[in-house]
């Protein structure tokens, strides 16, 4: 497929290697750059920053970009040790007038806050457990074994939408009301208004501004995957999520192992909730400060498991009867969904091997040579695939041949029993985006083809552990652009559109970039969406980690 002549190829070291089964070897990298540097501690900006403004950033962008990750590996002498357990920190690039200024918080989390107070880490995260504390006694110390984890609320993943106001979420109960402007917080229970346990940091948004999220609830009698649905505004200036209801509860396949999930999809008249063979052992999560083990340790990938879409109607709750059936993978973040001619499609990214999120502890994105060659190497990449899910299956559809009419759709779907279909998927991509090590953090136009067909979406190339390139996928060709420069690595991609935009691409790409060889450069990066050219950058005078998820918020 074609690329754009400004990229750089360098796609010696991707070259595909064989398989071996025994050791799940994917790629035969050699010769990785260390990234250390993206998972050091940084102090917090709070105050106003002025940037270096490289290039021209168009000046009808007027708003706040807000990214959110972690920002603290250490608290004392303790480390934590996953990517995501880090302390949230918050980022706000201000643009006005072709300017831009930044500024940095740490979250005034209790998590924060408790461990500020002691200074060590005293509230558990999903990958690290807390230690005793020292002050107590040998017998409180014992005692103190058999508690169970408290939920973090430490929100470190990504800023959200409810009615209106921005939101810093993780995947526990509790939530953080941010003021875009000042980034000050206020924090907000789930379990106060709805009977969840948590809830994902991807929810989807309606035109009119309902939210719907996906959130799991455990009780005597197992556990449920609920539907929740918040309204679209607020009726007095203070509220927060009065009104949420859950819309239905799946349970789960198996009670004390439910699926984990990341995110779901949205169509226009669906949620499609994708239960995973990455599985959540709440037997061994419920003892694991008895036996010093964090939450993670109760996570696991089982191939002998189908993947499950469950489609639920929006507007009526109901769960379709209809079970669509795939291969067992692994989905972290979908494209988009929408239906067509009697068919929902979905796009998401996916790969065939649910362990990454266990290989992202922090000691390996520390390694250099050929140990962090390995860790990679381990890692099954994800790519951006197509299913299709026939909607009118009844009692004279054929069985054993596939449904699918759509014309020049090669996945398919075959009915195997009155209530399953089995479906295969279509690869959204060309061999060229093996050279680039797949594609994750997707995104689209969404304010205006969210649930809609649509041509392009955008995300980064993962040559490394993190992102190292920005990619823009064109639907029509599967034909790729590609923003790459050596040394720099680049964050989820953020679409905003231009002012009366006409094509579905009339728009700017916005990204942080970090370089770690390069001390106190990162940069803000603003992309032309349609030809994916740089048109400026505001370089920041501060060393950034690299994050996970963000969004714009224009302002007047």
């Amino acid at each position: 497929m074609d690329t754009v002549k400004h990229q750089k190829k360098n796609t010696s070291a991707l070259k595909k290697s064989k398989s071996v089964k025994n050791i799940n070897h994917y790629t035969n990298v050699r010769g990785l750059p260390s990234i250390e540097k993206i998972v050091s501690s940084v102090e917090d900006t709070p105050r106003p920053i002025s940037t270096q403004i490289v290039g021209t950033i168009p000046e009808w962008i007027k708003g706040n970009f807000l990214r959110n990750g972690p920002g603290k590996f250490e608290i004392g002498n303790h480390k934590f040790n996953h990517w995501v357990d880090g302390m949230a920190l918050m980022h706000q690039f201000k643009i006005s007038n072709g300017q831009v200024t930044y500024k940095s918080r740490f979250l005034s989390s209790d998590s924060y806050q408790t461990n500020k107070e002691h200074n060590r880490i005293a509230i558990s995260e999903f990958g690290t457990v807390t230690m005793p504390d020292p002050c107590k006694n040998v017998f409180q110390r014992f005692l103190s074994r058999f508690e169970s984890h408290k939920p973090t609320d430490n929100a470190n993943m990504s800023f959200v939408t409810y009615k209106g106001d921005y939101y810093v979420s993780t995947e526990t109960n509790i939530m953080h009301k941010v003021d875009p402007d000042t980034l000050e917080t206020e924090k907000v229970d789930w379990s106060k208004f709805i009977a969840v346990n948590g809830a994902t940091a991807h929810p989807h948004t309606e035109p009119d501004g309902t939210t719907y999220n996906m959130g799991n609830s455990y009780t005597s009698k197992g556990s449920y995957y609920n539907i929740i649905q918040v309204p679209p505004t607020k009726k007095t200036e203070d509220e927060t999520l009065e009104g949420a209801t859950v819309l239905c509860s799946i349970p789960s396949v198996d009670k004390t192992k439910p699926s984990y999930y990341h995110s779901f999809a949205m169509s226009e008249n669906y949620v499609v909730f994708i239960e995973q063979p990455i599985k959540l052992d709440l037997l061994k999560i419920m003892t694991g400060k008895l036996r010093r083990k964090s939450i993670s340790d109760g996570l696991f990938w089982d191939p002998k498991l189908n993947t499950i879409f469950h489609l639920i109607h929006k507007h009526t709750g109901k769960v379709s009867s209809l079970k669509y059936l795939a291969k067992p993978l692994s989905t972290f973040h979908q494209i988009n969904a929408y239906e067509e001619d009697g068919f929902l499609i979905i796009d998401l990214c996916a790969s065939d091997d649910g362990q990454a999120i266990t290989s992202y502890n922090i000691q390996n994105m520390r390694k250099s040579g050929e140990a962090l060659d390995e860790v990679y190497n381990t890692l099954s990449r994800a790519f951006p695939r197509r299913f299709v899910l026939p909607l009118n299956v009844g009692p004279d559809t054929p069985y054993n041949q596939n449904l699918i009419t759509l014309p020049n759709s090669i996945a398919t779907s075959v009915r195997i029993a009155k209530n399953k279909v089995f479906c295969t998927h279509e690869d959204l991509h060309g061999e060229d985006l093996h050279e680039y090590g797949g594609l994750e953090f997707p995104q689209i136009n969404y304010h205006k083809f969210n649930t809609h067909p649509y041509r392009y979406f955008y995300g980064c190339g993962f040559r490394h552990l993190v992102g190292d390139t920005l990619i823009k996928m064109d639907l029509h060709g599967k034909r790729m652009k590609v923003w790459e420069h050596p040394g720099q690595y680049p964050s989820e991609p953020v679409f905003v559109p231009s002012p009366n935009a006409t094509e579905e691409d009339d728009g700017v790409i916005m990204s942080v970039v970090i370089t770690p060889d390069e001390d106190k450069s990162t940069f803000f990066l603003v992309l032309d969406a349609k030809t994916f050219e740089e048109l400026g950058r505001a370089v920041v005078p501060v060393n950034i980690p690299y994050g996970f998820h963000g969004t714009f918020n224009a302002t007047a």
